[in-house]
């Protein structure tokens, strides 16, 4: 099925120029979307993003300069509401396609109305995968995510779980309890019904949080393997707990905490959220 011409595409962009200007360039020479259903948002960058943005963009790329940076959540919100197709793929910068498995992707949420988000296969680029698709968390998931205690064998075992490794072996689509919002494909009305992203997030959870909105709705959220995006970044709020990266995960866990159940050792699951 051929998507193009019926898909929007949101990037935001915050002092990376160069390498949101390749994920888009990625978008358009594998016909993802038109240059002018693709939407770059400078989350008002310090730097001269938004100069570099406007003259390296390609011709036909829409782009908007946030007054002030109010968060990734904030930035998602502000590109999605310059669009207006049903499905909206939103990308990190820092990703870029090699194929047009994304077909596999759209092809998933067309099929099924219960669907109202699918994420993408992220992988590094040497082709090994990220495992975005996770559980719910719980305290104890939260420890071995952000500390020392997460290699011992225990906690190695929980954070397999947490991580949904096994779902991607048979590789089907597979409901994913929430998935990374590095690249994600959302309906737009179901999109706009739960407000957009969650804005008192600003930076981290807001995709955990929209995902256990979707599944309150009635929805499901879907990976699927083979939808393959590669993403370049690492992890800059992992195993330490007084780097800036980390003050923000950490207050934007106790947000989530506050609107959804976190049990102190067993994951919640998509029933047990509500507090």
């Amino acid at each position: 099925m051929n998507h193009r011409n019926r898909l929007n595409v949101v990037i935001v962009n915050f002092r990376t120029p160069g390498i949101a200007i390749n994920c888009v360039k990625s978008v358009l020479a594998l016909e993802v979307a038109t240059p002018e259903d693709i939407v770059v948002v400078d989350n008002a960058s310090p730097d001269d993003s938004y100069v570099q943005l406007r003259s390296g963009l390609p011709s036909g790329v829409r782009l908007i300069r946030a007054s002030q940076n109010r968060g990734f959540g904030a930035g998602v919100n502000l590109g999605m509401a310059a669009g207006t197709h049903e499905n909206v793929l939103v990308l990190n910068p820092d990703t870029y396609f090699v194929d047009s498995s994304l077909e596999k992707a759209l092809d998933t949420l067309d099929a099924d109305p219960t669907i109202g988000l699918v994420g993408l296969d992220l992988t590094n680029p040497d082709g090994s995968r990220q495992y975005s698709a996770r559980r719910f968390y719980s305290v104890l998931d939260i420890v071995g995510r952000r500390t020392s205690l997460g290699r011992s064998h225990l906690l190695r075992k929980r954070l397999t779980e947490h991580m949904m490794v096994d779902s991607w072996t048979p590789g089907l689509p597979f409901d994913a309890e929430w998935v990374m919002g590095t690249g994600f494909v959302v309906r737009r009305h179901l999109f706009e019904e739960l407000s957009g992203m969650d804005e008192a997030y600003f930076l981290y959870m807001e995709d955990v949080d929209l995902c256990a909105r979707i599944w309150r709705a009635g929805f499901r959220v879907v990976c699927v393997p083979g939808a393959r995006l590669v993403h370049e970044h690492q992890r800059q709020s992992a195993r330490s707990l007084v780097n800036s990266a980390s003050r923000y995960h950490i207050k934007s866990l106790l947000r989530f905490r506050n609107k959804f159940r976190v049990p102190l050792t067993f994951p919640p699951g998509v029933n047990g959220l509500a507090k």
